[in-house]
């Protein structure tokens, strides 16, 4: 169904109908529950702490596990809060945190594998990219300076490609 025949549709309820849909919709499927908790109750100091303390668990899990390091599950957080409409500066925060995360732990523990190289590059290259987008590298400049001059401390495999990415995005 094209958007066009959706509006059509949606144009020939009556209002009662369009609010069982909606209800409908809003029981039947958790995106749908989510955006609509989202903006009627806004609550992003939550999702930052929540997003925040999935990242940490990680690096940092707790019962003494091991360390499982995925960026995916960063990104995925990332990208839900863009769709829902979270505020940029908490996205770049999320970004920023997941970030200086893995490099605290990379200080602890050296990392052999270059995929978790390459993926915190990218996941550096996204934050600059989207904090300049809105506006808002100025505001967060100093700790992301502070993630090149730790990857070039730390002696990480790909740190020229940090400091090109402050210059080329």
């Amino acid at each position: 169904m094209s958007k066009r025949d959706l509006k059509t549709y949606l144009k020939g309820l009556k209002k009662k109908e369009l609010e069982e849909q909606i209800l409908d919709l809003y029981e039947r499927f958790k995106p749908v529950k989510t955006y609509y908790n989202f903006v009627f109750k806004p609550n992003e100091e939550k999702l930052l702490d929540e997003a925040k303390f999935k990242i940490a668990r990680e690096y940092f899990p707790l019962n003494g596990r091991k360390a499982k390091t995925r960026r995916s599950v960063a990104q995925k957080l990332i990208k839900h809060y863009i769709q829902l409409g979270v505020d940029p500066y908490v996205v770049v925060e999320i970004m920023l945190f997941n970030v200086e995360t893995a490099q605290r732990y990379s200080r602890k523990k050296t990392i052999k594998q270059e995929a978790f190289y390459k993926s915190m590059l990218k996941s550096y290259e996204e934050l600059i990219a989207f904090s300049r987008e809105y506006g808002l590298y100025s505001d967060f400049s100093s700790r992301i300076h502070q993630i090149n001059q730790e990857a070039n401390e730390q002696g990480w495999e790909n740190t020229a490609g940090f400091s090109i990415a402050i210059l080329a995005t």
